[in-house]
């Protein structure tokens, strides 16, 4: 027919019969009942495909030559545009088919099992019939649909579950229209169904949920529920801003808690537990963090400044920390491996890493280090050492020469005494002298008042002075009294023997009594010369500590008084044949101290600003007032937080100092006079 020219004719005589035919099958799907009815049609796409194939063969030649010539639609094409045209889109099928579907869908929802098959076949002629056809006839609509339905169950479920729960729901209703993407709808639908979930039963109830009373973020944070905190962890990263509400309602807790730990009254008694109890927090929100939110590093970064923010509300942090690692490093690390002792110290520095006034820190670890090293108290030179190798990875050499300079003097010490007894072998017998020579701008060392010492010590004391100027040129010693101890053996009144370990002080104070039995607190002051504070915090360890009592004093009372009288304890009796007797220490700083050590902090600071200010304008030559501020305060913030009315004031006293220059015209801006 196509090679007599009735091509034409062949090919309407096609669509005319093909289009009677498919008015008959849609006749017969529409009369199709209840369930029967997508079965019906199911049936009748599969005959039409079957039916199709062939018509393509036999007509093969027409499709290859007179429909490309005449660029008409290509038989199998046209096939599926007339049962498109003539079945779908027939007006009593197209409703009924939509319906059915969402219906179906709906059922799968409430929990019954429905034909996956059958449903997936529908699906896919649709798709087959053009992704338009798919989007328009059920996409659409279904999207729509589903929206209602989440939106509805969503209100539901924030009224009666609580948080955990909603979140265990939301989960899995997305895995469950997941799921359902892959039996039976078009793989693309996937992007907008978990889309519509996400809105309705996340994003539009983000805040109520992480709000939610008794069981949300807060309660999650509190009560170390990682299983929920992940799954909100993951729902929520799904929607826009989710995680960054979540990151901000954990920071606001964080620091809120933070600030309740440093400024609780209570707290601040036990500088220890204070430390601890910063080390437990971190460590609580590291865990969530790595276990919940994936180590996720924004929240990483949100605990750390949180961390950073409440840490330097307390001006007593640095002091605290500086007295949470002289704990571990004298008794705390006993028995404890060296690993373990690495993750003690690296969270400490890790503490250390938050503090803005790192040379606070500096001053009183200084002070620390200096009682452990003179009092051999130290429980591992490794693990002193490990920690300043640390202090000098995060802050520079500077920061811990003189740090370094403390553990060469006691080495050098202990060499210096061996040669001291070996020039004077004549000192075998008697008490026994050992000298630690410090180094005056390595150690932190008060200036003292030299107290008398007894007889026999201040004889030894004197070889070793001359001892020690004749092998060294050009250097004085005076006694650090105050920083001492000593060892005396006692005879108490049935003869018992001890020996006690106590300091230098307490030693003047207890020799006193080998030639007199009572003694006044005035006449003991003015023997000894130690000043009173120390005097006093001295005899109260000796006589009023219980099992440490050596003397007694009239009237028995906590406090010593000016005039208290005191003689030896006879009845002193202790299980340990060698007793050691502890100064009352002030384990924190008293007030008076606090100021003292902060002046000392301010007054270092001014040179350290000066030289920062004159680095800066040597490099720049001139520069306006605020950006010295500014480049000032960032070149010295690895150390402390310099305050700009401090920083004026150094620049005015570089002024007058010819260092600098105001601008005859801008009086804001400064030249550098070299």
């Amino acid at each position: 027919m196509v090679l007599h020219k009735y091509g034409e004719k062949l090919y309407t005589g096609l669509v005319a019969t093909m289009t009677a035919h498919l008015k008959d099958i849609s006749k017969s799907i529409e009369d199709a009942q209840g369930g029967l009815f997508l079965e019906e049609l199911n049936r009748k796409w599969n005959d039409h495909n079957k039916a199709l194939q062939m018509i393509r063969d036999i007509l093969m030649y027409m499709d290859r030559t007179f429909i490309q010539s005449t660029r008409k639609t290509p038989v199998h094409e046209l096939g599926l545009i007339l049962w498109r045209d003539n079945v779908i889109y027939s007006s009593k099928i197209r409703t009924r088919l939509l319906d059915t579907l969402l219906e179906l869908v709906l059922r799968e929802r409430t929990g019954e099992v429905i034909n996956r098959g059958l449903m997936r076949n529908i699906i896919k002629m649709l798709m087959d019939l053009g992704s338009s056809v798919y989007q328009e006839e059920f996409e659409q609509p279904f999207l729509e649909v589903s929206a209602e339905f989440y939106k509805g169950e969503s209100q539901k479920f924030i009224e009666c579950c609580d948080c955990g729960e909603y979140l265990k729901k939301a989960e899995r209703r997305l895995n469950e229209e997941m799921e359902r993407v892959t039996h039976y709808l078009d793989a693309k639908s996937e992007a907008k169904i978990t889309n519509v979930v996400e809105k309705e039963m996340i994003a539009n109830h983000m805040l109520a949920l992480v709000h939610m009373e008794n069981s949300g973020l807060v309660n999650m944070l509190l009560d170390d529920k990682y299983e929920d905190l992940g799954r909100m962890y993951n729902l929520f990263r799904r929607v826009s801003n989710g995680l960054s509400t979540v990151r901000d309602v954990m920071t606001s807790h964080i620091r809120e808690i933070g600030k309740q730990l440093v400024t609780d009254p209570e707290r601040l008694k036990d500088p220890v537990e204070f430390v601890q109890r910063l080390l437990d927090e971190k460590d609580k929100y590291d865990k969530i963090i790595s276990s919940a939110f994936n180590n996720d590093k924004t929240f990483q970064n949100a605990l750390n400044s949180s961390f950073e923010y409440f840490i330097n509300l307390n001006a007593r942090s640095p002091e605290f920390i500086s007295l949470f690692v002289d704990d571990k490093l004298r008794k705390g690390l006993k028995g404890v491996s060296e690993e373990d002792v690495e993750v003690i110290l690296d969270k400490v520095m890790m503490l250390f890493r938050y503090l803005q006034e790192k040379d606070v820190f500096e001053k009183y670890y200084k002070q620390h280090l200096a009682k452990r090293l003179l009092s051999g108290k130290t429980v591992s030179d490794d693990a002193e050492r490990s920690l300043i190798v640390k202090l000098k990875t995060e802050c520079g050499y500077q920061f811990t020469s003189k740090l370094e300079g403390m553990f060469t003097d006691m080495k050098t010490s202990q060499d210096t005494m061996q040669g001291f007894y070996a020039s004077h072998p004549e000192l075998g017998e008697g008490p026994t002298l050992t000298v630690q020579v410090l180094t005056t701008g390595s150690w932190p060392t008060q200036p003292s008042v030299t107290c008398n010492l007894p007889a026999e010590m201040s004889a030894l004391c004197e070889k070793f002075r001359s001892y020690y100027l004749g092998t060294h040129t050009g250097r004085r010693l005076s006694w650090q009294t105050n920083m001492g101890t000593a060892d005396i053996k006692a005879t108490f009144g049935k003869g018992q023997k001890h020996e006690l370990n106590v300091s230098t002080y307490q030693m003047c104070v207890l020799m006193l009594f080998n030639n007199s039995d009572r003694l006044s607190y005035k006449e003991i002051e003015q023997a000894t010369e130690i000043p009173a504070s120390d005097l006093k915090r001295c005899l109260q360890s000796l006589a009023c500590v219980k099992g440490k009592n050596v003397l007694r004093k009239e009237p028995m009372s906590k406090d010593i008084g000016e005039d208290d009288a005191f003689f030896v304890n006879d009845k002193f009796t202790s299980k340990f044949y060698k007793v050691k007797i502890g100064t009352v220490v002030a384990q924190k700083e008293s007030e008076p101290e606090k100021q003292e050590t902060r002046q000392r902090v301010e007054e270092d600071r001014k040179p350290q600003i000066e030289a920062a200010v004159v680095r800066i304008m040597k490099s720049r030559r001139v520069l306006d007032h605020n950006n010295i501020i500014m480049e000032v305060t960032k070149q010295l913030q690895s150390r402390f937080l310099a305050n700009p009315t401090e920083i004026k004031k150094r620049i005015e006293s570089l002024i007058e100092r010819d260092f600098l220059e105001r601008d005859n015209v801008d009086r804001k801006l400064y030249r550098y006079l070299a």
